[in-house]
């Protein structure tokens, strides 16, 4: 076991406990994410930021929520909302490609204030529930939270709402959040790549992280299939919410 440990952790700044603790909160945040669509991503940000630099932190945070995205999305592919992919993608190359320009200048406290409160006004706004968001939605949608993704790390709870808005039923909302951030995490790690961000010393610990990642995705699955689609709602605004609030939190005391 301790000569595993340490070929998983050669060159990186791990501890084989710190490695074991991102393992079970990749599975749980994983579980979480297939249940409730989102929440996961920020709760893997927050464990991750314990033991990593920020400079490390949001390019490794973006390749463990691809890989956790990716398998949600595989099972639940037949779910997504085709017509208003191609506009997020678009939007999401362009705002990638700004945020990456900027991603050493502006202050990370004011791109989570202004997260938080976007999310804030998404969930609770009353014209925002009965609202129908159409392409040009999505394409705006796409370029905010790639730009501040590029910053924050997890802007899942911003794109949540929008598709909530125009989604039927839970499924349709998780498996089409699911590829919209699958998508996204992997045009944001190609600019960190062509930024010049070492993943390769990172890979063990990327793929531990995966695989516990989609085994919490695959067992969160049959939970979301039992819930009721009331219970889901509900369960996705508090998430959503708590997830506001967090940020606001993380800003007055840090």
């Amino acid at each position: 076991m301790q000569q595993l440990a340490e070929i998983i952790l050669y060159d990186t700044s791990l501890s084989f406990s710190a490695f074991i603790i991102l393992c079970v909160v990749s599975f749980i945040a994983s579980f979480i994410t297939a249940t409730l669509g989102l929440g996961g991503g920020m709760l893997m940000l927050a464990v991750m930021a314990l033991y990593l630099t920020p400079s490390v932190l949001i390019p490794l945070h973006g390749a463990v929520q691809l890989g956790s995205n990716a398998g949600r999305a595989a099972l639940m592919y037949r779910h997504v909302i085709r017509q208003i992919l191609p506009w997020f993608v678009l939007g999401s190359l362009i705002g990638a490609l700004i945020g990456g320009q900027l991603v050493v200048s502006l202050p990370v406290s004011l791109l989570k204030i202004i997260l938080a409160l976007f999310i804030f006004y998404a969930v609770w706004a009353p014209r925002f529930k009965t609202g129908r968001h159409g392409n040009k939605t999505f394409l705006a949608v796409g370029i905010i939270s790639s730009f501040v993704t590029m910053f924050v790390g997890a802007t899942g709870p911003l794109v949540a709402p929008f598709i909530a808005a125009v989604s039927p039923e839970r499924h349709k909302v998780v498996a089409t959040h699911a590829i919209f951030m699958t998508l996204q995490h992997l045009i944001k790690i190609t600019i960190f790549t062509a930024f010049g961000f070492a993943f390769k010393s990172w890979l063990p610990v990327l793929a531990a992280l995966l695989l516990t990642g989609f085994a919490g995705t695959y067992a969160g699955r049959h939970v979301l299939t039992r819930l009721p689609e009331q219970a889901f709602r509900i369960g996705l605004k508090a998430v959503l919410t708590g997830a506001a609030l967090k940020l606001l939190w993380g800003v007055l005391v840090g």
